[in-house]
Order: C-alpha cells, then structure tokens, then sequence
C-alpha cells in the first residue's frame, strides 16, 4: 500500500521554522557577500603595499590604462606598511604589476593606477610589495603642516637673530653688509605681520578641509557641467538655426519696414495727432464717461422688463378722498386701485 505524504499544516512547526530561518540566514549571507562568489562575483581580490595610504579610502576606483576595472576594498596597518585590498574584475593581474596611488582630481579624490607587468598571474595570496607601489605628495596635507609649523615659529627670535647677524658682519664688505639688511628689514616685516600671516594661513587650512570635505559634491559639480556642457554640444546645430533664422527675420522685418516707409510714415504721423488730441480731452472724456453712467442705468431699467418701454409720470391727477385714486398713471397698466373715503 502506497505511503500517504503528510499535508504541510500536519508537518511538526518547529521543524519547518528552523529549516526557513537557516534557509533565510544562507539568504541574507549570500547577499552581503554576492561580489565573493564565483559565478556571479565582482572579480578576484588582490593586496598591495603602500608606505603610505594618502588619503586612499575604501569603493576608490582602480584603474588599469585610465579605464576603471575594480574598487578597493579596504586597508590594514601591517608591518609598518598600509596593505591595500582591492577587487579587480575582467583585467590580466602579472606577477610583476605596479600599483601607485593616484590624485584622481584637485581636490584630492585618489585612486589606485594598476600596471599590469608579468607572464604569470599574480597569486591573490600574495602582495605586491612597497619595491613595486608608489604614494603621491599630498598638498592638501603640505599646506596643513605648513600652516601648523609656522604658527610654532618664534617669530620675535628670528628677527632679533637676524639683527645679530647683520650687527655681526657690519665690517664685512658693503655688498654682504647690503644683503644682511634686507634679510633684517624681511625679518622685521614678518614680525610686524605675524598676526596677518597665522590668520591668512589658519583660513587657508580651513579652505583646503573645506575642499576635502566636499570632494564629492565638487566632484558631481564638475560631472554635471560636463552634461550640460555635452547637452549644449549636441545642441549647437539646432541653437545656429535658431539664431540663423532669427537674422533672416530682422532682415524681413527691415526691409519691409523700408518698402512701406511711405505708407507708414503718413499712418504714423495719424496717429500722433490722433493720440495728441486725446491727451489734450482727456478731462473732458473722463467726464463724459462719468455722466453716461446714470443714463446708461435709467436706460437699461427702462427696457429691461421685456420689448415695451416701462416708464411712469408722477402726480398726473391729484389724490381726491372718497374716489378712486390713481397716484400713478403708467402706460403699460389698465386699471387703479379704489379706496373708500369717509372712514
């Protein structure tokens, strides 16, 4: 007799809870690390030695030939070298290849330049050692210490030590004698500007961690102006003909104005009279607007009841008491209403 298989709502809950939430673990495990597999992965990940990291950070580009072929994945202090871990997808690694860290803009975006040199792949395992890699100069960092060790300068010292020299070598030749004066009136003018000079490079270093801070944003700047840029290039056809076709119209529109010159000038002149003799009544316009008002209203009330003229006349017949009175006599009514006298 065939075995009957359980339905699912008969199945132990544990078990199947324990199964889903392993099944969503590998899930989730797999997600972080999908660039690590080997089918579906973002390449193979390769070490480098630095003596320095110069400001390299981690999703910075990799580039072989100026073409981007990975990212860096992240960097360790090991041995007293910066180890640099970065992931390389569709390029040849050799055995012998450089890596130089790079300034990828102005303001100081860097990346990794990969040399490829070598028969025989590189072995993931092993680095490319610091014989092999390069660091750049940092200006950014150059102005901070520069501003940082001036501020440490005694400048009050320097210029007594260089009034020493001078005083020291006043018996030497007058060309010596000449250059130690100018090195002592220098050093007095430092001295006098020293505040001047700690404020102008406190601001300087407070421009350059600007700039680091929004390397980013400068650098999406630039990528926009450059599509708009790109925009407008695509654009510059369309853009002729626009202005193109805008000199054929003014010069339509001057060359009709020249051929009806004769019938124009008189129009022209029409009109200036016109419009004189308009400003020279205006009052008198204003006036006549103003007293139409009432009549156009009395008018309008006097046809408004339908296709007959609705007027009346006051105190056609006088009011006598006792009789029939009529205190109105309109032209459109037939009757008046009676009132009795005597009460």
């Amino acid at each position: 007799m065939a075995r009957q298989s359980k339905n699912f709502r008969d199945r132990n809950p544990v078990v199947v809870g324990a199964v889903s939430l392993t099944v969503i673990a590998a899930l989730v495990f797999l997600a972080f690390n999908a660039q690590s597999l080997p089918l579906i992965g973002g390449g193979t990940v390769y070490k480098a030695q630095f003596s320095e990291a110069a400001g390299l950070q981690p999703d910075d580009p990799v580039r072989v030939a100026g073409v981007k072929v990975g990212t860096v994945e992240g960097l360790a202090l090991e041995d007293g070298a910066v180890t640099v871990e970065f992931r390389v997808k569709d390029a040849f690694v050799g055995d012998r290849s450089e890596a130089a860290i790079k300034i990828e803009t102005v303001l100081g975006a860097k990346y990794i330049a990969l040399v490829p040199r070598g028969a025989q792949p590189l072995d993931p395992d092993e680095r490319i050692p610091r014989e092999r890699t390069a660091s750049p100069y940092d200006v950014v960092e150059a102005f901070a210490d520069l501003s940082s060790t001036v501020q440490e300068i005694d400048t009050a010292q320097l210029a007594s030590s260089f009034d020493v020299l001078s005083e020291t070598f006043a018996d030497t030749p007058e060309e010596v004698r000449t250059s130690l004066e100018g090195l002592a009136r220098l050093s007095d003018t430092i001295a006098s500007r020293d505040a001047q000079l700690r404020d102008l490079l406190s601001a300087t270093r407070q421009v350059t961690d600007v700039l680091a801070d929004r390397s980013g944003e400068f650098t999406q700047l630039i990528l926009d102006s450059n599509t708009l840029l790109t925009e407008v290039q695509e654009r510059r056809a369309l853009i002729d003909s626009i202005l193109t076709n805008t000199q054929e119209l003014a010069d339509q529109l001057s060359g009709l104005v020249a051929d009806n010159r004769e019938t124009l000038t008189p129009a022209l002149q029409q009109l200036s009279r016109v419009t004189e003799i308009l400003s020279r009544n205006r009052a008198a316009l204003a006036e006549t607007v103003s007293e139409l008002a009432p009549f156009v209203r009395v008018f309008t009330n006097t046809l408004g009841s339908g296709r007959w003229f609705d007027s009346f006349v006051n105190d056609l017949v006088p009011t006598i008491v006792g009789a029939a009175v009529c205190t109105t006599a309109e032209t459109s009514v037939t009757g008046c209403s009676a009132t009795e006298g005597g009460r």
